[in-house]
């Protein structure tokens, strides 16, 4: 993608989102709880672009997610998240998103998530693989978002 906005320039991962009627409150703008969707939908979206594989294969669980509300999106608008994966625990790993308005790179908000990883089989925490720790840097250190096209585009 060539017109991605300056804040998504140094994000490895860019899911992009168009603003659904749906997403809407009653003052016409995006409501604040769709932002914890958009950033659910590029989470995903950058695991599985990450990992490959399925749901079933992520072996992830949300545990804490802030959003900042910077300015409002509307109808139509276009907007890119920027994911990147900060920090590792033993056993848990940090997120960062940044959502800009494709049409002008305005700032539309910020967040960060806490993703523990998970045996949902055997109900628990387990150490965050091996593997997930080496394709995050390998992906982090070597891909460059402009180049991605539509990948994840929601509609």
């Amino acid at each position: 993608m060539t017109d991605l906005p300056r804040l998504l320039a140094e994000y490895p991962f860019v899911h992009w989102e168009t603003v659904r009627f749906r997403d809407l409150d009653s003052f016409g703008h995006v409501n604040n709880a769709v932002y914890a969707t958009y950033l659910e939908a590029a989470r995903i979206a950058y695991c599985l672009a990450l990992m490959g594989g399925g749901l079933e294969d992520m072996g992830i669980i949300l545990a804490e997610q802030t959003i900042s509300y910077k300015l409002p999106a509307y109808f139509g608008e276009r907007l890119g998240i920027g994911v990147r994966v900060t920090s590792f625990g033993t056993r848990s790993f940090v997120m960062e998103y940044t959502v800009a308005r494709a049409s002008d790179g305005a700032l539309i908000a910020t967040g960060r998530s806490v993703q523990v990883a998970y045996d949902y089989a055997a109900e628990q925490t387990v150490p965050v693989a091996e593997a997930f720790r080496t394709a995050v840097a390998r992906y982090q250190a070597g891909h460059d978002p402009a180049h991605e096209g539509e990948q994840g585009e929601g509609v």
